[in-house]
């Protein structure tokens, strides 16, 4: 959580004047319905949030270090916060992995009322064991025990050795974001969102089976994807902790150009051919029952959030769409062979 709070105050100026919120909720990878309502919130409360952010990223994390009541506030803070994450946005799995370390901030006698008491409880039986063990003979040390006390040591003393990279990572005004050291990957440096984009932008797939991809008449029908964005009046999917990691990657595509990220280019042979395993990772195929595209290309859209009770909203759109230009070229299958023998893609066949 720490790096996560210094890559944002080192990195976008927005989390500095606090107006990243402004933002967020429209630009983030997969957003889901509360984001849709959370994004108009008043100015001021979006200045609240990244405040609290803040606070739960630089400040919490050191609670830890101060005694018991301080940790156990700091794993509910830690937990409440990341339940807020899952609400307002479709992150994956990754808050609920944060909630897990968090839990071991929680003793014993925090969690005793999860379990039964009175006489003959869970507890009054785990207590009685207790007494008995104080009582009997003292267990003799032997050679396994203690080879796992040398074990657990040597363990400690690599992990520690090991996170050296990682803390001075923290404290580098360079800090690294999202990076693994070592070729075992053993230890991490972690830092989500350390810039936000100010408008967010989609990669839309488009077929048309004209024959002339520059006609007027020219029918081109979107291909949609399980979560993403695409059909406006699509309500925004609720998914998390699963992950669509194709929608993900087509968040990241719409940042650049398709020479930045040839896997697109790929993917339209593979829409070309009709190819079942890609199109099973799609939405909705517009061309299922017939004959593959002829061509196919992606369009570059600027999406936004349409507002609640507005014209838009009111013919059941969630979304507003302008296109900013084309963001590959029509591609028929025969235009795609040398491209592929190129990067020993295996050629894909028409179905």
């Amino acid at each position: 959580m720490l790096g996560a709070g210094l890559i944002k105050i080192r990195g976008d100026r927005c989390w500095r004047d606090l107006t990243c919120m402004d933002f967020h909720y429209e630009t983030q990878p997969v957003p889901n319905p509360m984001a849709y309502v959370l994004h108009r919130s008043p100015w001021w409360f979006h200045r609240f949030e990244t405040l609290s952010n803040h606070f739960l990223e630089l400040v919490v994390p050191f609670f830890v270090f101060l005694g018991r009541s301080m940790c156990i506030l700091h794993g509910a803070l830690q937990i409440l916060f990341q339940v807020v994450l899952i609400v307002s946005g479709n992150l994956s799995f990754l808050n609920w992995l944060t909630i897990v370390p968090s839990l071991a901030c929680f003793d014993d006698a925090t969690l005793a009322f999860l379990f039964p008491s009175g006489p003959g409880g869970l507890k009054d039986r785990v207590l009685k064991m207790q007494e008995e063990e104080a009582q009997g003979p003292r267990a003799v040390q032997t050679y396994g025990c203690v080879a796992r006390r040398l074990v657990n040591l040597a363990m400690g003393v690599l992990i520690a050795g090991l996170s050296v990279p990682v803390v001075l990572n923290l404290l580098s005004p360079r800090q690294i974001m999202n990076s693994s050291f070592h070729p075992l990957r053993i230890v991490n440096t972690y830092g989500a969102f350390g810039s936000i984009t100010k408008e967010r932008t989609e990669v839309i797939l488009q077929g048309t089976a004209s024959p002339n991809a520059s006609a007027p008449d020219a029918e081109w029908k979107d291909y949609e994807f399980k979560c993403k964005p695409g059909d406006l009046r699509r309500r925004p999917c609720l998914i998390s902790p699963y992950h669509y990691r194709l929608d993900w990657l087509m968040w990241f595509a719409a940042f650049q150009t398709y020479e930045h990220n040839e896997w697109i280019i790929h993917l339209a042979g593979k829409l070309l051919a009709n190819d079942a395993q890609a199109l099973s990772l799609l939405g909705v195929n517009p061309f299922e029952g017939t004959a593959p595209p002829r061509w196919v290309r992606g369009e570059h859209y600027r999406y936004k959030f349409s507002r609640p009770g507005g014209r838009h909203a009111a013919e059941g759109k969630w979304w507003i769409r302008k296109r900013l230009g084309p963001y590959f070229p029509p591609l028929r299958l025969q235009d795609l062979k040398g491209y592929f023998k190129s990067r020993e893609w295996p050629e894909p066949e028409p179905k």
